[in-house]
């Protein structure tokens, strides 16, 4: 299983809208960087879920369902399907994630203007060790 970080502003789909929904297509991504991630993504993975305003953080976990797909609407993009897994309360803010200093070679830190990117095998243990009855 492999883990990614989608950032989303909640205004437009956060993930209270997610937990409503139960499922979603994951749709929008544009820059090749991020479509990597997107085109990288299996069914399975696991996907957190990043909230981009207010207070940057990350405040859930989705799965992936679907292959990706070429967007219908955009030819230049693709999209997953994603399913809902759990919250994360209290939500893990960027400034947290930047002063840990484990994480300074991570995409959300070096690039964070990225919607999209892998997460790295030491994030996930980190946040575990956090929340070790987060459901992943």
């Amino acid at each position: 299983m492999k883990y990614f970080l989608a950032k989303t502003e909640p205004g437009a789909y956060s993930i209270q809208d997610l937990q409503r929904d139960g499922h979603t297509s994951w749709t929008g991504v544009r820059n090749a960087q991020a479509l990597q991630a997107i085109r990288a993504m299996s069914p399975g993975d696991r996907v957190f879920i990043y909230h981009s305003t207010g207070e940057s953080s990350v405040v859930g976990v989705a799965k992936v369902l679907t292959k990706p797909q070429d967007d219908p609407q955009d030819p230049k993009s693709a999209y997953v399907d994603v399913e809902f897994v759990s919250l994360i309360d209290p939500p893990v803010t960027l400034k947290e994630i930047k002063t840990s200093g484990e994480f300074d070679d991570w995409a959300l830190v070096r690039q964070s203007r990225l919607s999209t990117m892998s997460v790295p095998e030491k994030f996930v243990k980190w946040i575990q060790g956090k929340y070790p009855k987060l459901k992943l």
